[in-house]
């Protein structure tokens, strides 16, 4: 493979791939060149216009080239879909590569959870690397599925395509220097691998001692000013913005182009209707660069940032020799993806993806659901006093309030108030048929009837129900167990809505639709609009064959 690269790099040999007239944004001196790019044996064998030969050319009329996009923070599971279904929505909007950190379906199934992701993310046009989960169970108030232990941890910790501890939310835990989670850390140190981390709000010398432990990013800042400390100290800043929490209007400020090569643009996370109707790291670009950031800077963001930070070397840019992750979009201001190749195979056109991997989900994940019946009685909360504290909900963001309002009671019960928004609140253990409940109050969430519950409760994943009325919660709490997990809607006593979420209660399967598969040709092709829609380029062939 090394001597043809070489010689199709040294003109002896013809390329595989020719992009021509496309618009090269060039991420190492700033330049956009207007050049070709030849691709041979999935890597890029060279740029300039001496490379006119190759089985396939594309001529790109003047759009840009790019690299593969990287998302540097990502929990697949929080997409809804299953792996090969997450890597169909996210291709087609460019892409390539992801970072991602399992702990949501590991505090439901352990290792068993684990080995499934790392299997089903085999094979696929989106390339997955792992972090290893760093706190599972995330807390000893909550009843999880499964633990992982420093030494599990440090097992993990060898695994190819996993580079390094995940987010170590315990940060208290760090900064006390308590013995399980800096035995996790050590553990990824004596390894020489990376330590992603989640602190926020942390500052002074609480913040030392956590970047001491050897801790490399931060993903919760939500204000300039703590975004700005967490840079002058060396960690690298992920400006998120995910469907739950939304942070770049409030960080972009932070990027110039002498902070811009450590800081990294990142989800965590987008649920499947985001994914679909706004993109994923394309919708990230288009904000940032609409915020103002500029836009080599942003791609350098979400492309060789993410590269060189996780050291995934030969990725990231286009470069001789470097891996032929590219997408074609139509400016550097909508990103709009028009065509996506990996490895120099082309894997998505016009936003549709040119492949359906099949998958399989081992029998234990479906069964992960164990609800005991549950009785009006287990829902009620005594009325005490008028005042009552509630959890109160940040718009856009992730953290809470508290907050103090005045209860209604009937019958010496806490009861809901939608005139004041305050709603019942209701998390059910289930993953070992314990029966525990635990019960509060809610406000912000604007619920005026009905119920609503859910299998997707971070981090633990236990059942979590809000409603107005206790049978509705109880039959959206029963509905969700009977699936095997899922999100369920009820209201009079009636199920109006289901989603079901069978793989370990967090993932959809769908079966996927039958899409025509991209056929290489043996000889030569010159595409002079690679970028039309197929549907538009039959139309216009029928059209000609009209006598």
């Amino acid at each position: 493979m090394l001597h043809d690269v070489i010689a199709m790099a040294a003109g002896r040999q013809e390329a595989d791939l020719l992009f021509t007239n496309a618009h090269l944004l060039n991420l190492f001196t700033g330049e956009v060149e207007i050049t070709h790019v030849a691709v041979g044996q999935g890597v890029i064998v060279g740029i300039g216009e001496m490379y006119q030969r190759a089985r396939q050319v594309y001529d790109l009329a003047g759009k840009h080239l790019l690299p593969g996009f990287i998302d540097g923070h990502v929990h697949v599971e929080s997409s809804l879909l299953s792996p090969a279904r997450y890597a169909e929505a996210v291709v087609p909007h460019g892409t390539t590569a992801v970072v991602a950190d399992p702990h949501e379906i590991a505090n439901v199934a352990g290792i068993s959870g684990l080995s499934y992701m790392l299997k089903a993310t085999e094979g696929l046009p989106l390339e997955v690397f792992f972090m290893v989960p760093s706190c599972v169970p995330t807390t000893s108030l909550e009843t999880a599925g499964a633990g992982l232990g420093p030494g599990l941890v440090e097992g993990l910790l060898r695994q190819r395509r996993v580079l390094g501890l995940a987010e170590m939310m315990n940060y208290p835990g760090v900064i006390a220097g308590e013995g399980i989670p800096l035995l996790k850390v050590l553990a990824a140190r004596r390894a020489g691998k990376l330590i992603d981390g989640h602190a926020p709000g942390l500052s002074g010398q609480a913040l030392m001692a956590y970047l001491t432990a050897g801790i490399g990013s931060d993903h919760e800042c939500t204000q300039a000013e703590e975004a700005r400390e967490k840079l002058r100290r060396g960690m690298r800043l992920m400006l998120r913005e995910g469907s739950a929490s939304k942070n770049l209007e409030a960080l972009h400020a932070v990027v110039t182009p002498l902070t811009a090569r450590h800081c990294l643009l990142v989800s965590d996370d987008r649920d499947a209707y985001d994914l679909v109707h706004d993109g994923h790291m394309d919708a990230l670009l288009r904000k940032a660069v609409a915020l103002g950031v500029d836009p080599l800077l942003a791609v350098q963001m979400a492309t060789l940032n993410p590269a060189e930070y996780f050291g995934l070397r030969r990725r990231g840019a286009i470069a001789p020799g470097a891996v032929a992750d590219l997408v074609v979009v139509n400016d550097l201001k909508e990103f709009s993806v028009e065509l996506v190749f990996k490895r120099g195979r082309l894997v998505a056109e016009q936003r549709h993806p040119l492949a359906c991997p099949a998958e399989e989900v081992p029998e234990d994940l479906r069964h992960t659901v164990h609800l005991p019946s549950l009785s009006p009685e287990a829902l009620r909360i005594p009325a005490k006093s008028g005042n009552v504290r509630a959890i109160g909900l940040v718009p856009g963001q992730l953290m809470t309030r508290q907050r103090i309002m005045r209860a209604k009671a009937y019958r010496g019960v806490v009861v809901a108030d939608t005139s004041h928004d305050l709603l019942k609140l209701v998390v059910v253990e289930r993953h070992h048929g314990t029966g525990n409940v635990g019960l509060g109050l809610i406000t912000g969430f604007g619920l005026r009837a009905g119920a609503l519950a859910s299998s997707v409760a971070h981090d633990s994943h236990n059942l979590i129900a809000v409603g107005v009325e206790d049978r509705d919660i109880l039959c959206a709490l029963h509905e969700v167990a009977r699936m095997g997990g899922g999100l369920v809607a009820c209201a009079g006593g009636n199920i109006l809505s289901t989603l079901p979420l069978p793989i370990a209660g967090r993932l959809e399967q769908v079966t996927p639709p039958r899409r025509a598969h991209l056929e290489q040709g043996q000889g030569r092709q010159r595409h002079r609009q690679p970028i039309r829609p197929r549907a538009e380029q039959a139309h216009e062939q029928r059209e000609r064959q009209r006598p």
